[in-house]
């Protein structure tokens, strides 16, 4: 196991690893033990009482940060000649189709987030071994497959994430940076619980948040009260 910087264990020492902290205390605590050198990135992990292999407890859903994640979004938007300049207009950072479908097919993903259209949906079928592992392919769920073309991106310049729980029972959601006011990272932080709460399959038994965590890039985990609001 790799040795300890001196940071690190200072880091380490102020998180009190008995103690559940409220959002705003995590996040506070959170500005004092991020050292890195560059803007980390602040997440959050939230295991849920479900069963991601059964459908009908599987949560996804969205949800517009209300400052944004700090990050800024590269859009690709997939879409046919006439709304092309629809999507530039709103901001997209690339706009096209066979291009970027054969840049796709060549294994380019450098990208955080593709809009489409209805119809084009059937050219990504066959690019979906390369897409979906990387979290890319647009779905109708998530906003990211619509003929509002600007709306959509938009909406992901502006903070609009998407999440799903993965096959451990966990949501993993970027709610900023760490250069963020701790205030800033408590509106994203509740934001986001609050829109997991509402999503609560009626099939999950029992617990519903059984753990909140609270980190940033290279900071020890700061345990938050699952008891929000």
């Amino acid at each position: 196991m790799a040795k300890l910087t001196r940071k690190q264990k200072e880091a380490r020492a102020k998180v009190d690893k008995n103690k559940l902290y409220s959002l705003e205390e995590a996040s506070a605590l959170l500005k004092e033990i991020t050292y890195t050198k560059f803007d980390a990135s602040v997440d959050i992990a939230v295991r849920l009482g479900v069963d991601p292999r059964k459908a009908n407890q599987m949560v996804r859903g969205v949800v517009s940060l209300p400052h944004g994640t700090g990050k800024d979004m590269k859009v690709l938007a997939l879409v046919t000649p006439d709304k092309e300049q629809e999507a530039k207009d709103a901001g997209a950072d690339y706009v096209g189709l066979d291009e970027y479908l054969d840049k796709i097919k060549n294994g380019w993903t450098d990208v955080d987030v593709i809009v489409t259209m209805p119809a084009i949906m059937g050219k990504l079928g066959p690019l979906g071994r390369v897409l979906g592992p990387r979290g890319l392919m647009p779905n109708p769920k998530t906003g990211t497959v619509t003929m509002d073309v600007a709306k959509a991106v938009s909406e992901v310049k502006a903070g609009k994430i998407d999440f799903k729980v993965d096959k451990t029972g966990i949501v993993h959601a970027p709610i900023g940076k760490a250069s963020f006011s701790a205030d800033k990272l408590v509106g994203n932080a509740n934001e986001l619980l609050t829109t997991l709460i509402k999503l609560k399959p009626t099939a999950a038994k029992g617990t519903y948040v059984k753990s909140i965590y609270m980190s940033s890039t290279m900071s020890p985990s700061i345990a938050v009260d699952t008891k929000i609001g």
